[in-house]
């Protein structure tokens, strides 16, 4: 998984996304998530599930995309029932503020 932690005024985003999905677009009806146009976003550097689980505990808030990465925010205690699916592709914004 790529991980990359950007600092905000309003505290830290963790920004996860599947190795496998990084400069990929999907979409489905009008929504779209553009993997390729905003891989920066994403691609800081590659973790394993331990490792983004202890950042993403750490963080205020979350943009995830993946179902490994999804699974990584739950066990780091986010609530993933607002994760929605882009062309078959799990996305969450989640926020602890």
């Amino acid at each position: 998984m790529y991980l990359k932690v950007h600092s905000t005024p309003k505290g830290t985003v963790v920004a996860l996304c599947d190795k496998e999905l990084l400069g990929k677009v999907f979409s489905q009806g009008s929504a779209k998530l553009d993997l390729e146009k905003h891989a920066g976003f994403y691609r800081g550097g590659l973790v394993n599930e331990k490792q983004a689980v202890k950042l993403l505990a750490e963080s205020e808030n979350a943009n995830i995309v993946g179902e490994k990465s999804i699974e990584a925010a739950k066990k780091a205690g986010f609530d993933i029932s607002s994760a929605r699916l882009v062309g078959g592709i799990a996305h969450l914004q989640a926020y602890r503020l």
